[in-house]
């Protein structure tokens, strides 16, 4: 997702949660305003140094509560959209707030894009990324136990492959530490599922033969990048948010997801929005799928009602 969209997601949620039947405790006299909600309630740490992989250094902006929960709190990595191509973590800031406001402290990442390096790097990055949150886990007050991973686009791919893909899938390498990565969920907005499809005639997308690059071994390393190929019946449960006429991600990238996940007895729901493009989603249809994220995350034990520190 690009920062266009950043904010239509954004600003649907505080309504939500300012208007939930929950939030009884909550007065407001009117809209809030984004950028007084974040100075208000919220401190950034910004420019994280993550990982440092051949003369690239990875960064990372931590959003967190100015007066924490007792206790440790959620965390959701954040991955942007761009087709592995383009994209940064400065133009979908705002898509963070829906993640504050449910009371789920946030870390906002960059990765090496094609340019910089092909893939499977923009994977061992969003690893590596879910490695230094665990790792630092203590000094910020996080709970390594829920853990999100969300994106959009090539963002959710990267959120499903942090997710979904087992230590001895190979990505770790470049990871400093050792320390076990389990993630509680994963929010996948119109992301790719299986890489492989996406360098066949039928389904050819540009954006995917420049990010794999043209070696010898091209097909067999699509598979090893494709969520698809670690479906498990131990994986966490997974969100999927995806319109059925989506020009650039197939919508049956989602559909067989769903599909395959089911068959293993993974949780997961598949959020269909009709007539939908890839991420041009009306402000009436994003605020029914907020509500639905935030539900998904309360039934699978990642947020409490009531917890978000602006609430209380």
């Amino acid at each position: 997702m690009d920062g266009r969209r950043a904010a239509l997601l954004a600003a649907p949620l505080l309504a939500l949660v300012v208007a939930a039947p929950a939030r009884a405790e909550v007065r407001a006299s009117g809209p809030l305003d984004i950028s007084v909600l974040i100075a208000t309630h919220y401190r950034v740490v910004p420019n994280q140094p993550y990982l440092m992989a051949g003369g690239w250094t990875g960064h990372l902006d931590l959003y967190l509560p100015r007066h924490p929960p007792a206790g440790p709190m959620p965390v959701a990595l954040l991955f942007h959209g761009g087709g592995w191509e383009t994209g940064s973590k400065d133009e979908i800031a705002l898509d963070a707030v829906p993640y504050l406001v449910m009371g789920i402290a946030v870390a906002n990442v960059e990765y090496r894009l094609a340019r910089t390096a092909p893939a499977p790097a923009a994977v061992q990055d969003a690893r590596c990324a879910l490695r230094w949150v665990v790792r630092h886990a203590d000094q910020y007050g996080l709970d390594t136990h829920r853990v999100v991973t969300v994106g959009s686009s090539a963002g959710a791919h990267l959120a499903l492959m942090a997710g979904l893909a087992p230590q001895s899938a190979g990505f770790d390498d470049l990871c400093p530490g050792n320390e076990p990565m389990r993630v509680a969920a994963v929010v996948n907005f119109f992301g790719i599922s299986d890489v492989a499809k996406l360098l066949q005639p039928e389904s050819l997308r540009d954006f995917a033969v420049g990010w794999i690059g043209p070696r010898p071994d091209r097909e067999d390393l699509a598979r090893r990048l494709s969520p698809l190929t670690y479906v498990a019946k131990d994986n966490p449960p997974v969100f999927t948010v995806h319109g059925d006429t989506d020009p650039i991600v197939p919508f049956e990238q989602a559909t067989r997801l769903h599909a395959a996940l089911a068959a293993a007895g993974v949780p997961n729901r598949l959020y269909v929005v009709p007539h939908g493009g890839h991420g041009e989603f009306t402000g009436a249809e994003v605020l029914l799928i907020n509500r639905a994220v935030h539900d998904f995350l309360i039934k699978h034990g990642v947020i409490h009602a009531g917890r978000s520190p602006l609430l209380q």
